[in-house]
């Protein structure tokens, strides 16, 4: 038998546009499947050190969930490096004002740390509404 490891290059992979829409959608298990599709795991050609995840557009981040308490009891933070200079918002003020931070930064943490994470992220296009402008890529709806 002739068995041999397949290899993804990077100019022989063949990317997909999918729109979902997080309506009613769980912010943990949705950005979990996004990281998945963003890396090209759900691929049978998935290579760990080649990019070859598929392109998505994430829909209505504004009406994502949060399970239990942790729209108030869970905050984001972020410092400045000057005393005094933590700022702390609440999870329920980031979802009526910045839907799209929230939702990143969940996929972000999900990817590895390393490069190639932060090229397979700017795959990932998220907007407030249901409108977005990429129709010219024909994305094709995906059901998480």
């Amino acid at each position: 038998m002739n068995r041999q490891t397949f290899q993804a290059k990077n100019n022989e992979v063949e990317r997909q546009w999918h729109v979902v829409d997080a309506s009613d959608q769980i912010l943990g298990r949705l950005s979990a499947k996004l990281a998945v599709i963003l890396m090209g795991k759900n691929k049978p050609q998935y290579t760990p050190h080649h990019d070859v995840g598929d392109f998505v557009v994430v829909t209505n981040a504004d009406k994502i969930r949060l399970t239990g308490s942790k729209l108030d009891q869970k905050f984001f933070q972020r410092y400045s490096r000057y005393p005094s200079g933590l700022k702390s918002r609440s999870y329920r003020w980031m979802i009526e004002n910045r839907p799209e931070l929230l939702l990143e930064r969940a996929v972000r943490r999900m990817l590895p740390k390393n490069r190639l994470a932060r090229r397979q992220l700017t795959k990932l296009k998220i907007y407030r509404g249901s409108q977005h402008p990429h129709q010219a890529q024909n994305p094709q709806p995906l059901v998480v």
